[in-house]
């Protein structure tokens, strides 16, 4: 059977961060809303049973998680592109996207967001 790109998604992960430039923002933690979608050959790992076949979406989850609450943002596009980062730097990623939300942004709107992806050949 040849099998297709498996996809992995974290969905949803609800961080708090220092983000944006006005003085408030700079000076409080906002939550943020974090969905990441990776993409791999995961061929091996559907053949066995051991850990070290698979990606790890767990630790790539712990980083993404201390990158976002350990340090200040001023740029959602710097944030988003960091964690990008992160979720695509394994070999076997062949395709990475990034969407982060900022909730409460703007008046009348339930969030704003910006998403990036790559892709690896």
């Amino acid at each position: 059977m040849n099998m297709d790109l498996a996809t992995i998604r974290i969905k949803n992960l609800r961080l708090r961060t220092f983000i944006g430039i006005k003085e408030d923002e700079i000076q409080n933690k906002q939550d943020v809303v974090v969905n990441v979608k990776i993409q791999y050959h995961a061929e091996q790992a559907t053949n066995s049973e051991d850990i070290q076949d698979a990606l790890n979406y767990r630790t790539i989850t712990k980083r993404i998680i201390e990158l976002v609450e350990q340090n200040r943002f001023s740029l959602l596009e710097k944030l988003t592109a960091e964690v990008l980062a992160i979720a695509s730097e394994h070999q076997w990623v062949t395709y990475a996207e990034v969407e982060i939300d900022k909730p409460h942004a703007l008046r009348f709107a339930d969030s704003v967001s910006l998403c990036l992806s790559c892709s690896k050949n």
